[in-house]
Formats: C-alpha cells, sequence, structure tokens
C-alpha cells in the first residue's frame, strides 16, 4: 500500500471519528408542535425558535430553553376586596395566558415558576381595581333579564300579590345594571394587559371563578334574607285577614238577603195557604152552615177546655153545644 493512499485512509478514518463526535455532543434539536425556544449563548440570548422543526446548535456553548406555545391557564388566590358599597366579598379568578415573545419572556422571568408568581400578582392587582369601583350587582350579573322577567311577571300577577309586592318592596332589591360581570372581565384584562406586553406576554381573559360573600358579611345577609321573607309572610297575613273580614262582611250580607227572600216567600205561601183555606172554609160552610158552626165549636172545646177539669157555668151561648148536638137548649 503505497503512503498516499495511508494517508487518505488516515483522512476518512479522522473525518468519520469526527462526524461521530460532533454527533455525539448533540448539535441537533428539534422543535415539537406547540413549544418554542431561546437559545442562549454565554448568558445572552443568541436566537429563538417559534416553529416546529429540526436545527442546529454550538454544541457545549448554546442552551435551548423550552416554553410552551399554547394557550396557558392561572388559576388566582381567593382574595377579600370591597365592593363599592362597601361589601367585603371573596373573589377567585382564573385567566388564560401565552408567551408571544419568547425572548422578553427569558429575559424577563427565564422560568414558568417565576411567570406564574408576577401574572398572579397583576392579575390580583387589576382584579381589586375593578371590582372596588363596582357594585356588586355589576359583579355577579350579566344583564337586566332578571328585571324585565320580573317586569313580566307583575303584569301578569292579580291585585292581590302586587299589593303584597308593594308592601314589601321586593322589586326594589334589583338594580339595573350598566355594564355586567362580562365587561368588567374585559376591563380587568385591559388592565393586566398595560403591563404584561413588556415581559412578551399576551393575557387573553380573567373571568371570576367563584364569587362569595365573606363570612362577617353572610351572617348579615341571611338576617336580611329572614327579616325580608317575615315581611313577606306578614304581608300575606295581613292581606288574608282583610279578606277574611271582607269575605265575612260578605257572607252575612248573602244570609240577610237569603233570609229576607226567604222570609218573604213564606209569606207569600202562607198567604196563598191562608186564601186557600179560607176559600175551602167558605165553600164547606156554604154547603152546611149548621155542620160548620158545630164543628168549629168542637174544634174550640178541644183547646179551651182540655187543660182544665172544672166548668164553674153553662149558662153560655159559647157551650150550646155541649148539651144539645143541635145547639138548642
Amino acid at each position: 500500500m503505497s503512503k498516499k493512499i495511508r494517508k487518505t485512509i488516515v483522512l476518512l478514518i479522522s473525518i468519520v471519528i469526527l462526524a461521530i463526535i460532533f454527533v455525539a455532543t448533540g448539535p441537533f434539536y428539534i422543535i415539537e408542535e406547540g413549544k418554542q425556544v431561546v437559545i442562549t449563548r454565554f448568558g445572552g440570548i443568541a436566537n429563538t425558535h417559534t416553529e416546529a422543526g429540526l436545527y442546529i446548535k454550538i454544541p457545549f456553548i448554546d442552551q435551548v430553553t423550552t416554553y410552551p406555545k399554547l394557550v396557558l391557564s392561572l388559576d388566582g388566590d381567593s382574595q377579600r376586596i370591597p365592593t363599592k358599597e362597601n361589601q367585603f366579598i371573596i373573589v377567585d379568578t382564573t385567566s388564560r395566558w401565552r408567551i408571544t415573545d419568547p425572548a422578553k419572556f427569558y429575559q424577563s422571568f427565564k422560568t414558568l415558576d417565576n411567570a406564574y408568581n408576577k401574572l398572579s400578582d397583576i392579575i390580583d392587582s387589576s382584579t381589586r381595581t375593578v371590582i372596588t369601583q363596582n357594585r356588586l350587582s355589576e359583579i355577579v350579573r350579566s344583564s337586566n333579564i332578571i328585571n324585565e322577567q320580573t317586569s313580566i311577571s307583575n303584569q301578569e300577577q292579580d291585585d292581590e300579590t302586587k299589593a303584597i309586592e308593594s308592601l314589601v318592596n321586593v322589586n326594589n332589591v334589583n338594580e339595573s345594571v350598566t355594564r355586567g360581570r362580562g365587561e368588567l372581565c374585559k376591563q380587568m384584562t385591559q388592565e393586566a394587559n398595560k403591563l404584561v406586553p413588556e415581559y412578551g406576554i399576551e393575557l387573553i381573559d380573567i373571568v371570576p371563578r367563584q364569587i362569595k360573600y365573606s363570612d362577617e358579611l353572610t351572617e348579615s345577609v341571611y338576617n336580611r334574607m329572614i327579616k325580608e321573607r317575615n315581611q313577606v309572610a306578614q304581608a300575606y297575613r295581613s292581606l288574608g285577614e282583610g279578606k277574611k273580614a271582607e269575605w265575612m262582611g260578605k257572607l252575612e250580607s248573602d244570609k240577610r238577603t237569603i233570609q229576607s227572600d226567604a222570609y218573604r216567600r213564606s209569606e207569600e205561601i202562607k198567604g196563598k195557604a191562608d186564601a186557600d183555606a179560607s176559600k175551602i172554609y167558605t165553600s164547606a160552610y156554604s154547603k152546611d152552615p149548621e155542620f160548620y158552626r158545630f164543628w168549629k165549636s168542637m174544634e174550640s172545646y178541644k183547646e179551651t177546655l182540655k187543660d182544665s177539669d172544672t166548668t164553674y157555668s153553662t149558662n153560655l151561648d159559647y157551650f150550646k153545644y155541649l148539651y144539645s148536638a143541635d145547639g138548642n137548649r
């Protein structure tokens, strides 16, 4: 083998060995879908890549830091916040965000945990700022549909129910909503987005996940609800007593009307009966006047003498039929 050939073989082997060593040191890296990377060199940012694919780096010098490209979520801590009416409520928010500039994000936080902590503070601050400037009704409601439904329901109510509603002022508790929860969520997001762009972050939205009364306010709300229900119950009782008196008065009036009508009809019937009896008596008397007088005398004796066991004198025309059937003494 000639010397030239040996040199060529040694050169090829050296190249292969160097290639193997180069590959072994990891010069290639892959960016998966939904990921983005920041390449740092000697502590400074050398490059960024946001598209998936195969890329090359300088071994042992370039460092690859990977961040998610997808939308991330952040559940905030519960906060005790006063509303515009100075009513303290407990607000628990959740938000969506993503990394839009990995270079700024790396310079600001380097790790996701640091970003979560900073972003949580920003979200809490913007949430507190918006809530303290608005009423509770604006925070918990998104529209005036409850007022509209109540108005329609009131039109369908009877007079008694409307009277009760007016007594306890039930409808006055529903305040009109001018912005609503959806608009306040947008304001929270806009307030937070004033700060986060410098960190390479886009905050998509902030949504109150849970809103509840604070412990000291809960008891007050329950007491107010109990008082309102008692007012409603008392209003129903008062209305019931009034209706009872009204119906009792109507009952007495109807009773008197019925009795008066019945008495009138009974008198009419009695008058007709007496007229019929008189007619019968007259007819009977005209047929046999003497027998009629005798019969009436017997009927009278039965009534006047039934409880008397002594007769002191019969020398009266009244007793003429006691001794003679024909009435002759």
